[in-house]
């Protein structure tokens, strides 16, 4: 196992290394199943999906394209602000495609749900919706996911390109910051 300095930050490990690939390799199969005759655009919600969208789209063995956007609605907060704002757009156009968007986790629905819309409004022929970590308890807006990894409580989970502040995503496995990390301020 890897040297870490922020093991140290961990209440307690939620999902470690070899059970969050296992599931992802399930995931893999079941969007293969669904888009295996077709050309899905994936479209990773950075900077959260980067080790996600790496992991699934290797987990799911089909021909496709890949995309990014970014978009804030945290900043630096401990909770969305709600308002969304896209930091970073898509580099080309959808019109007609269907779109995988992977996103680490489905917490409020702020981003997801405006995402969704904003993709069928530039002419997206269809939006699945893949998370690793769903957490309903703190839905806002009524979306949900097509593909989810696992439903988490409400606990602040970071790892595995979850963040607080722009920190452990790094971690191999997902693991609950302890309330001092976050409460310091």
């Amino acid at each position: 196992m890897a040297k870490s300095n922020m093991d140290r930050d961990i209440l307690s490990v939620f999902y470690s290394e070899e059970q969050i690939h296992a599931r992802i390799q399930e995931l893999g199969d079941q969007i293969y199943d669904k888009f295996h005759d077709k050309n899905p655009l994936f479209v990773g919600v950075l900077k959260g999906c980067f080790l996600f969208m790496a992991d699934i789209i290797r987990a799911c063995q089909i021909k496709c394209e890949i995309e990014f956007i970014a978009v804030s609605s945290y900043g630096s907060a401990f909770q969305s602000s709600g308002n969304v704002q896209i930091t970073r757009d898509l580099g080309q156009d959808i019109t007609g495609r269907d779109l995988i968007v992977v996103e680490d986790i489905l917490d409020s629905g702020n981003t997801l749900y405006f995402l969704r819309g904003y993709f069928l409004a530039k002419g997206a022929k269809s939006v699945t919706i893949v998370t690793l970590f769903d957490k309903p308890e703190r839905r806002e807006k009524p979306i949900k996911a097509d593909y989810i990894g696992f439903d988490v409580p409400n606990e602040f989970i970071v790892g595995y390109g979850l963040d607080y502040r722009q920190q452990y995503r790094n971690l191999p496995y997902v693991g609950v910051l302890k309330p001092e990390i976050y409460t310091e301020e």
